[in-house]
């Protein structure tokens, strides 16, 4: 059985988490909160609506602030009044296809949001740990299918990977150059696609599926046989909970981890991920292929080899993939037939931690 979040841990630690207001940090921000921490936000407002940091309810965070990563006086001054003890930074221009649109804006947050952040935290006296988020797409690609190890060469054939892989570069130098003297403990985690209820952003499966289902038309994927490691938000965030507990703890000084299922579980491509939640949630099991050959280039299998945060964390997921649909459709199908989003949410972190 996968190691669990400690909420003993957490209970009064002091912890600011940028990208508090999109979908992994409003489910971050409500489990840190239930387990204790003194959580500060600092991200953007959300751009969709509706949005899982609205439907949660803004008292989920001590305290937030709603800036751009990019404005480094502001983000000084956040980290400053909050003096944290674990700084765990999800902030970022996440979509692959906003990437090609916007790729200048999408290196200037992925790296240097993250370069004035790890600046900002070295006038923070109390900081101990900083865990950066990046992604499952920073290992250079060959289409393979094989499971990239943490020692796999970094690299990026869309905008959005090559900065995530740059990232990781920002990090080490500052570790290297800054933190380390300090006794901060920093590392980066690579957590692969994570399932889960409220997240409503554009150009994502699962939020297509359900505004497709809430208007009735009928849904486009892009690449239907695409594969991807698959992942409840939960199990994906458990894996940054207990990867920041040893750092902090001293029991790891593991520089990178990958959190994703193990490779013996299956490849479930896109269209079979689609047509299980629609069935979950009691849809159509309709789409159409809206492949096109002018659409931008996105790779058609990825894989994560977790070994590593197994050994080092007792870590895997907990939830298999087919559970990880099935509890996302449950809490949209909840949602939409007018259950309160934060009862939803609360509920699966508690049967979460129940195993």
């Amino acid at each position: 059985m996968s190691r669990l979040a400690d909420p003993s841990f957490w209970a009064g630690k002091r912890v600011m988490l940028t990208g508090h207001s999109g979908f992994k940090g409003s489910w971050a921000r409500l489990w840190l909160t239930q387990m204790g921490a003194e959580v500060t936000g600092y991200g953007l407002s959300p751009a969709a609506t509706p949005s899982l940091h609205a439907l949660l309810g803004s008292e989920s965070a001590t305290n937030e602030h709603f800036a751009d990563i990019r404005d480094g006086d502001t983000l000084a001054s956040a980290v400053r009044a909050c003096d944290p003890q674990i700084v765990l930074h999800m902030a970022a221009q996440p979509l692959v296809r906003e990437s090609y649109r916007t790729p200048v804006e999408t290196f200037d947050v992925n790296v240097m949001g993250t370069a004035r952040l790890l600046e900002a935290t070295r006038a923070a006296p109390a900081l101990k740990t900083v865990l950066v988020v990046t992604t499952d797409k920073v290992y250079r690609n060959d289409e393979s299918g094989r499971h990239f190890p943490e020692d796999a060469v970094l690299g990026g054939h869309d905008p959005y990977s090559g900065s995530k892989a740059a990232c990781e570069l920002v990090v080490s130098t500052w570790r290297d150059s800054y933190l380390r003297e300090r006794g901060i403990r920093v590392a980066t985690a690579r957590g692969g696609n994570v399932l889960g209820g409220g997240d409503f952003s554009a150009d994502r499966l699962v939020p297509d599926i359900v505004r497709a289902a809430l208007t009735g038309e009928t849904l486009d994927i892009r690449s239907p046989m695409a594969t991807r490691p698959w992942q409840h938000v939960l199990d994906c965030l458990n894996g940054y909970f207990v990867y920041a507990e040893a750092l902090h703890g001293g029991q790891t000084d593991v520089a990178a981890l990958n959190f994703g299922p193990a490779p013996d579980e299956r490849q479930i491509p896109v269209r079979d991920v689609a047509a299980a939640i629609q069935t979950a949630m009691g849809l159509p099991t309709q789409w159409r292929d809206a492949s096109s050959e002018d659409q931008p280039h996105e790779m058609k299998t990825l894989g994560l080899d977790p070994a590593l945060a197994g050994r080092t964390l007792s870590w895997a997921t907990r939830l298999s993939q087919d559970e990880a649909i099935a509890w996302t459709a449950h809490w949209y199908d909840g949602w939409r037939r007018g259950a309160d989003a934060r009862d939803l949410t609360l509920s699966q972190i508690d049967a979460f931690m129940r195993g």
